[in-house]
């Protein structure tokens, strides 16, 4: 595991599974120390999102050369929401950060990010975005692909079961109408596609630090990151 002792700002890479709360526990790190918080996994819904919106995805089918041929014209950026303490996501100036969020695009994203040539031009977005560090980044392949010298990676787990039941709650307060059986049949096949694409499958980096979260709440998580940043003299 790379060292942080001369406790500069790092980069800090967060890979693992689908609702896993990856986002919400890289968001709460970035935060409490100062950090840019970047979201990968909804760079990768964005896309999913426009193709869906500009005909690439019809009747449940990729059309990826249509995919492909569209990437240039899709643009995203993150911007800071005082609200939220979080930044959002954009797509050509249009706010999807809850379009992206849906069922719907869910039930494709592991499909088109499998597609190389997504991954590479997200990949390159993602690496210049962290080149300054100071930078959490939570996806599916950070520590392995887009930061493989992060100074530290965490894989995150947790029972399928578990995060059916989160990601269920959520859409449901969200006002989508699903089944909790619908949810954890989805988790479940991302898992499979996550793991076995051929572009850059989800696997736990060599030096990475597994945190199952299963029965743990926000603020056991924060506790054993500090835990883990103190051992590596990050802080």
């Amino acid at each position: 595991m790379n060292s942080c002792i001369d406790k500069r700002k790092i980069v800090i890479a967060v890979d693992g599974f689908s609702s896993c709360g990856k986002s919400t526990f890289a968001k709460t790190v970035a935060a409490r120390l100062g950090y840019i918080f970047i979201d990968t996994g909804a760079m990768y819904r964005a896309v999913t999102l426009y193709a869906i919106e500009h005909g690439a995805i019809v009747n449940g089918m990729l059309d990826t050369d249509k995919l492909v041929d569209m990437l240039n014209d899709i643009h995203i950026a993150f911007r800071f929401n005082p609200e939220r303490g979080a930044s959002d996501i954009y797509v050509n100036g249009e706010w999807v950060e809850g379009k992206i969020r849906t069922i719907t695009v869910s039930n494709f994203v592991s499909t088109v990010s499998s597609v190389p040539q997504v991954r590479a031009k997200l990949v390159a977005m993602q690496q210049e975005m962290g080149r300054g560090k100071g930078v959490v980044m939570d996806g599916r392949d950070i520590g392995t692909v887009v930061f493989p010298d992060a100074a530290l990676t965490i894989f995150m787990v947790a029972d399928p079961e578990v995060r059916a039941r989160r990601r269920f709650d959520e859409l449901v307060a969200k006002g989508e109408s699903v089944t909790l059986s619908e949810i954890e049949e989805n988790i479940r096949k991302r898992d499979i596609a996550d793991q076995n694409r051929t572009v850059s499958p989800l696997r736990k980096a060599d030096d990475a630090v597994v945190l199952d979260n299963s029965r743990m709440s926000l603020e056991d998580e924060m506790k054993w990151v500090e835990s883990v940043l103190h051992e590596k003299r990050c802080l």
